[in-house]
């Protein structure tokens, strides 16, 4: 056991633990569970034939029948109620036809699966060379899920149809000796159709699976990457956030240090001009030299 665990964990089977492998596992499991449920069916119904004469009637009649469902080949013997003598009755259909396909596709899916597990646990190099294998396989994964589909299909039209022929009261009206005046038939026992239910049921999982499997072998066949939109390689970087404000005095100017006054613009030297200067002597120069008009003279004063 734990050399299996060790297999499984690190060498070939590791496959078995991916999704690919496992759902693969699953269609060879569920592959197992459908034919095997439909192809090895048997099942039967009892009924009584009572007749006026009570010595005649056969009160225990039990019918078989089995896959393929051939019934317009099955037959019973029922007593005539006139003599001794008995009468071959019967059933109604053949419904081989949906049955065997069923089984068929069952049966296939099963070994495509084993020949699958095989190739992904020892074969796994040869499977991905030049991609060809994951294409194969998607394209045959898509023939089953399909035809699982179909073939489900089929065979649970199938099945009602047998159980209509199986059903111990369409039977017995069907009987000519059941028609006579004083005799009387009753069905005893109804055919147990579990197990073929359970088949078509294990029909319409195999379509569920091998639908699922179909996208994890198309992603192995690489057909998506020319859909796949990559995010870009490289991206322009961003200048730090402390070169904003060299670039802007270093471009604009105005952070520089040549400004007007050194570079031969207009700053007015205020102490040269004047405006620096302590305030006039209105009584020496006036509100203005040339201006509105003279101030009164110093002397004014003195000829008073």
């Amino acid at each position: 056991m734990d050399v299996l665990n060790q297999l499984v964990a690190g060498g070939q089977f590791r496959i078995v633990k991916e999704p690919l492998g496992f759902i693969k596992l699953l269609e060879w499991l569920f592959s197992i569970f459908a034919f095997a449920t439909c192809g090895s069916y048997t099942g039967e119904f009892r009924l009584s034939v009572e007749c006026a004469n009570k010595s005649l009637s056969n009160l225990n009649i039990d019918v078989d029948f089995s896959y393929p469902f051939r019934l317009h080949q099955v037959y019973f013997n029922t007593p005539s109620c006139k003599n001794t003598d008995l009468v071959k009755v019967f059933l109604v259909g053949d419904y081989s036809s949906s049955a065997e396909f069923f089984v068929t596709i069952a049966v296939f899916s099963f070994l495509y699966s084993l020949a699958a597990l095989v190739v992904y646990c020892f074969l796994q190099n040869k499977y991905r060379e030049n991609n060809k294998g994951p294409m194969i396989d998607c394209i045959v994964t898509a023939i089953f899920a399909f035809m699982w589909l179909v073939s489900s299909s089929a065979w649970a039209k199938g099945l009602s149809d047998v159980k209509l022929a199986t059903d111990p009261e369409k039977v017995i009206k069907n009987m000519h000796v059941c028609k006579q005046e004083g005799v009387q038939c009753k069905e005893l026992h109804d055919p147990i159709m579990s197990g073929l239910n359970t088949s078509v049921v294990f029909g319409f999982l195999n379509f569920i699976i091998w639908v699922g499997n179909v996208w994890f072998v198309f992603k192995e066949t690489g057909w998506t990457a020319p859909f796949i939109r990559y995010p870009p390689t490289t991206q322009e970087k961003q200048p730090a956030p402390e070169s904003y404000g060299q670039s802007y005095n270093q471009g604009s100017g105005y952070g520089q240090q040549d400004s007007y006054g050194q570079q031969g613009g207009y700053q007015p030297d205020y102490n040269q001009q004047g405006y620096g200067q302590q305030p006039a002597d209105y009584n020496q120069q006036g509100y203005g030299q040339g201006g509105y008009g003279q101030t009164v003279p110093t002397s004014f004063s003195n000829q008073m």
